[in-house]
């Protein structure tokens, strides 16, 4: 059976996952960018900077493997930021990301939270793709974003 067929299972962050989720987002963060100081805070402490403030991660299994993962951070105004959505590159281009990106969406709407936002770049394409594929639009980044490689800011509005 080829590979690209399977289903991803997506479960709950455990601890015995940091990791893991920090090897995930350093690989395609050294990849593309740079590791900037607000990844490594969050990278290495996800207890203080995202689930003790009441955010979420995800990872996503194919069979014992853990392959992806992303988070849902909470922010200031209420809303929900998706962030450190990543696959391993030896499972990238079977979808998976598109499994994640599901997920993370039907969560926010089972949560009855308003919107998802995402900071990103346009030199990830495909990424800038695929969310727009899903109905997330670009809205105005504003200043102060943490993120150097931030020139994009998209949003999908559920209600």
């Amino acid at each position: 059976m080829e590979i690209s067929t399977k289903k991803l299972q997506i479960i709950p962050f455990s601890h015995t996952h940091a990791s893991v989720f920090k090897s995930l987002n350093l690989r395609w963060l050294d990849t593309y960018f740079k590791v900037e100081p607000i990844d490594e805070k969050v990278l290495s402490d996800v207890n203080t900077a995202i689930l003790n403030k009441g955010g979420f991660i995800f990872m996503g299994a194919l069979e014992d493997k853990i392959i992806g993962c992303f988070a849902l951070i909470p922010l200031a105004n209420g809303d929900f930021e998706l962030s450190k959505m990543a696959v391993d590159p030896k499972f990238q281009g079977r979808k998976f990301g598109q499994q994640l990106l599901d997920f993370a969406i039907d969560f926010a709407k089972s949560k009855q939270w308003g919107k998802l936002v995402l900071y990103s770049s346009r030199k990830l394409e495909n990424a800038i793709y695929i969310y727009r594929k899903k109905g997330f639009v670009e809205i105005p980044v504003e200043d102060g974003v943490p993120y150097e490689r931030c020139d994009i800011k998209m949003e999908i509005i559920f209600n």
